[in-house]
């Protein structure tokens, strides 16, 4: 699908809703971040994209970024290292068919916020909200 297609789809509003609403009970970031450019290799691609927008700058080094690339027809799931450590590979990729299924019938906003819904189910088990906590990144959806 083109990027701006992708982009007129998705009810950002109901993105930034999960994305706040799951930060609410986590110590933990979570963004999603659309890529309009043409890549092979979204892991790369959301690395590079993870550094750039701060997330491995967080104090408990526990965000997690949702990555697509709808010209491409690919998305990354990708943790920083606390989260990796405590979360391993088999979540990863249960989430990430889990999205697929949702992308492939074109439901692309249900598919994102199921994304983000469950990083914040299991994150809120491993990195429980402390009461110093602060938002460190904002919760808007980013892109290039």
């Amino acid at each position: 699908m083109h990027p701006l297609k992708f982009k007129k789809h998705l009810q950002n509003d109901r993105i930034v809703a999960a994305i706040r609403e799951a930060e609410l009970k986590t110590s933990a970031e979570i963004r999603v971040f659309i890529s309009r450019k043409q890549i092979d290799d979204p892991v790369a691609a959301a690395q590079a994209a993870f550094v750039t927008l701060g997330m491995n700058k967080t104090r408990a080094r526990n965000g997690v970024l949702i990555f697509v690339t709808p010209r491409a027809h690919k998305f990354a799931i990708i943790g920083d290292e606390a989260v990796h450590a405590k979360c391993g590979d088999g979540f990863w990729r249960e989430l990430a068919a889990s999205m697929a299924d949702y992308f492939r019938k074109g439901e692309f906003t249900e598919g994102l916020i199921h994304g983000v819904t469950r990083a914040g189910q299991l994150l809120i088990e491993h990195f429980p909200r402390q009461p110093d906590d602060r938002n460190e990144l904002p919760d808007e959806i980013a892109h290039d």
